[in-house]
């Protein structure tokens, strides 16, 4: 079991741990099969181009997520999330197979609340572009 974050050891500034999230297009073809959003230019290079796309991309609900985690696990327990929001700024590319993408995702104590909540920011960004703005988590600690 993940050691859980206490409120009392929490301070407004305190950084999380930064993320460099690894994705590759199976990972994109694996979250169509369990999202149920086959989208091709999340998976078809030739239609994401014809689209206009520089190239596929990764489904804004995965970034999402997979930024998320970096707040679950620092928190310790996915349960203590009872807020999450984000605003998609720029989409994921992910070029091909083998290279893939890298989200690198950060995040700070923003704000501690009353009843033992706590609110992180998160900045995510793909190589020069930041693809979520405005991401935001409210947790609850012990």
């Amino acid at each position: 079991m993940a050691t859980r974050v206490r409120y009392d050891d929490v301070s407004v500034g305190d950084e999380l741990p930064t993320a460099d999230l690894h994705v590759q297009r199976v990972n994109l073809v694996q979250y169509c099969g369990a999202s149920g959003d086959f989208n091709v230019i999340h998976w078809n290079e030739r239609i994401a181009k014809m689209v206009g796309l520089p190239d596929v991309i990764a489904h804004g609900m995965f970034t999402m997520a997979s930024a998320g985690r970096v707040v679950t696990d620092w928190v310790g327990d996915p349960g203590a999330v009872v807020e999450y929001g984000v605003r998609f700024s720029a989409p994921v590319v992910v070029p091909d197979d083998d290279k893939g993408a890298v989200v690198t995702v950060a995040g700070r104590v923003e704000e501690k609340l009353p009843d033992n909540r706590v609110v992180i920011v998160l900045e995510a960004r793909a190589g020069d572009a930041k693809v979520l703005s405005g991401a935001r988590a409210v947790v609850r600690l012990d």
